[in-house]
């Protein structure tokens, strides 16, 4: 794979993240517990698809990401999110501030609890072992954090992004990415993220941040053939 960005989630998981895979042939997914996607060849011939069903089962969700694909016969798209992929190599790591936290284990069921309210995207109990989490509180509870997610050789994806609605307009979020990016520049690697495309108000900040998109992908869910 020339550009690991192109399908980040099978270069991860057929390469520094192999130890959360579980695969059928050329299809791949992550354990259940860690995330819900999955991974196969970027140009899918019958073959990688029908891995990809074996890998599952009959009549299973599938959430994948990369370049846009439509499914063969027999699959049932079930949703799909159209997502900018931003390139982080030029921004710069944020000053170290006090109050931002590295989330640990027992900071699992507060996780849970942001992502349950504020919506950013896939996180299951085992999502904060994919690498480093960042997170504020106040009073005791968590308001903010961001993590580390799919992590193909040489690069890192942030991930998570979310801030209570009570708590936005205070610039965690970019002080949050800006501690995420020193921890990935400390490893030698860079880092790179996703946001949906009606998501402008993100847009905009990691441009500001000095973020570059790079191109367009999809991350879709379909439903196995029965």
């Amino acid at each position: 794979m020339n550009d690991p960005l192109e399908n980040p989630a099978l270069a991860a998981l057929a390469g520094p993240q192999a130890h959360f895979a579980e695969r059928h042939g050329s299809a791949l997914r992550y354990r259940a517990e860690v995330t819900s996607l999955s991974a196969f060849p970027t140009d899918p011939d019958a073959a990688a698809w029908a891995d990809l069903a074996a890998l599952h089962g009959r009549g299973r969700t599938v959430v994948i990401n990369g370049p846009v694909r439509l499914p063969p016969a027999g699959w049932e798209v079930t949703g799909y999110t159209d997502c900018l992929q931003f390139d982080g190599t030029a921004v710069e790591p944020g000053e170290p501030a006090a109050d931002v936290l590295v989330l640990g284990p027992d900071d699992v069921p507060a996780m849970l609890d942001l992502v349950e309210r504020t919506r950013p995207g896939p996180f299951r109990s085992g999502t904060p072992a994919m690498g480093t989490y960042v997170g504020v509180r106040r009073g005791g509870a968590l308001v903010a954090m961001a993590g580390e997610r799919l992590r193909p050789a040489g690069w890192s994806e942030i991930s998570a992004v979310c801030t209570d609605p009570a708590h936005r307009g205070q610039n965690l979020a970019t002080r949050l990415v800006g501690a995420l990016i020193g921890v990935i520049r400390d490893r030698g690697e860079r880092p790179f993220l996703h946001t949906s495309m009606r998501n402008t108000a993100a847009i905009r900040l990691y441009e500001r941040m000095g973020f570059t998109p790079t191109r367009q992908v999809r991350f879709a869910g379909m439903r196995t053939p029965a």
